[in-house]
């Protein structure tokens, strides 16, 4: 069961009475505007695999899954707006899918008792549980993609990058300003020198970024975009003869929409990864069969397999088994938003797990605690091969540098509490 609301539906949404479902789980969306081409296959993956587990499964634990799919745009306000507009129909977990967003519902989740999951987003710090109580960005968030940027550099150079130049070219927001403290510590760290330049939204202009690029002949450059903005990046590497295999872009600047119109110029870019790639998983023909084929996939079912669409899946699994733990702790099946969020706090994803479900070595292994809401932080590197049309990861899942991290994160969070008159502690 899906219910699809446009942004013209906030308010008859807030004011009609709770849906017949008895697992409500939102899914904050963009189909539209300059970042749609990204929102939608995650959307479609997200929304698919709850129908999978509906159509056969008959849902989790006996109870349906409902996703009710509100349109953000990418919009920061009308994320709010989505919200406020469907916790009402008892809803167990938000994916708000905007740092924007994030920042702006952490507060409101935490007055209202529901859980948010910032997969790979986000507000790094959130990874404190015992702050941030509600808020959740496991397995990995944008620290840890800085962090695993910079050692996959360190493994190129014999473990030294004393000397080099980083430039992080980075959309001009909260988003893309994320990974700017640990880059900068990391650059104290290990020697290299560290220059950042933004790109406005939506990046559809970015010649005068790539000719300051020119000009300071970086060694590498990371890249934090979206939408738009990560094809026009990969097109203007390609202008200025930058070696793709030193651009690397963070796990949304890493999809087949960001390189294909790159065609063979774009081979050999690279992008972090917190999750496998490919549609070779057995999951994907249970999703073919009870869902596509069935004529009941959220969108044209030409999208699964796809970077994003695996993104949206996983976000799914990762939902449904947390729903799972809180009916096995609880002993009811038609839970709670409370429930949902000690079992997100207890969550342990194993190998074991993931091949029940049809996704064996699909992430990595990670467990959450009160302590820590973002688990161990493993990250992969993905690699395009053009003539292949196709991503593969290069490199196993391996942890960042908590040595670096974990101050920050500390520090961080510290901060918010104080500024929020928030007591640090767990249950």
């Amino acid at each position: 069961m899906k219910m699809k609301l446009g942004t013209m539906a906030v308010a008859a949404v807030m004011a009609a009475s709770p849906v017949m479902a008895d697992l409500v789980f939102p899914s904050l969306s963009y189909r539209t505007g300059p970042f749609a081409a990204g929102g939608i296959p995650f959307a479609d993956g997200y929304a698919d695999y709850f129908t999978l587990l509906n159509e056969r499964d008959n849902g989790i634990g006996g109870e349906l899954a409902n996703v009710i799919e509100c349109e953000t745009a990418y919009n920061t306000e009308k994320g709010v707006e989505c919200y406020e507009a469907t916790k009402s129909q008892n809803p167990l977990v938000y994916q708000p899918l905007s740092t924007g967003i994030t920042y702006q519902l952490i507060p409101k989740a935490d007055a209202d008792g529901i859980p948010l999951h910032t997969m790979g987003y986000g507000r790094t710090s959130a990874k404190n549980g015992k702050v941030f109580k509600n808020t959740f960005n496991y397995p990995v968030n944008y620290w840890d993609g800085a962090s695993a940027g910079v050692n996959h550099f360190l493994s190129l150079n014999d473990g030294s990058l004393e000397g080099k130049k980083i430039t992080l070219l980075h959309f001009n927001g909260a988003y893309g300003k994320e990974p700017i403290p640990t880059l900068t510590a990391l650059s104290e760290k290990h020697g290299f020198s560290l220059n950042t330049i933004a790109v406005d939204y939506p990046g559809q202009e970015q010649k005068s970024q790539w000719l300051q690029i020119r000009r300071e002949k970086p060694d590498y450059v990371l890249f934090w975009g979206w939408g738009v903005m990560n094809q026009v990046a990969v097109q203007e590497a390609a202008n200025i003869r930058f070696p793709m295999e030193n651009f690397m872009g963070i796990w949304w600047s890493g999809s087949e929409n960001d390189v294909l119109p790159a065609g063979d110029s774009a081979n050999g870019y690279k992008a972090l990864a917190f999750h496998n790639v490919g549609a070779d998983f057995p999951v994907f023909d249970d999703i073919r069969k009870y869902v596509v084929d069935a004529g009941k996939a959220a969108g044209a079912g030409d999208q699964v397999g796809t970077v994003l669409y695996n993104r949206g899946l996983y976000a799914a699994f990762l939902a449904a088994e947390a729903a799972k733990d809180a009916q096995a702790a609880s002993g009811v099946s038609d839970i709670t938003a409370a429930h949902m969020r000690d079992a997100m706090e207890a969550l342990n994803i194993t190998e074991a797990r993931m091949a029940a479900a049809g996704l064996p070595n699909f992430g990595p292994e990670f467990q959450v605690t009160c302590e820590n809401h973002g688990g161990r932080g493993d990250v992969a590197v993905a690699q395009w091969d053009a003539s292949a049309k196709s991503w593969s990861l290069i490199t196993e899942f391996a942890p960042a540098d908590a040595s670096v991290l974990n101050p920050l994160i500390e520090a961080d969070s510290a901060a918010y509490a104080a500024e929020n008159n928030i007591k640090e502690g767990c249950k």
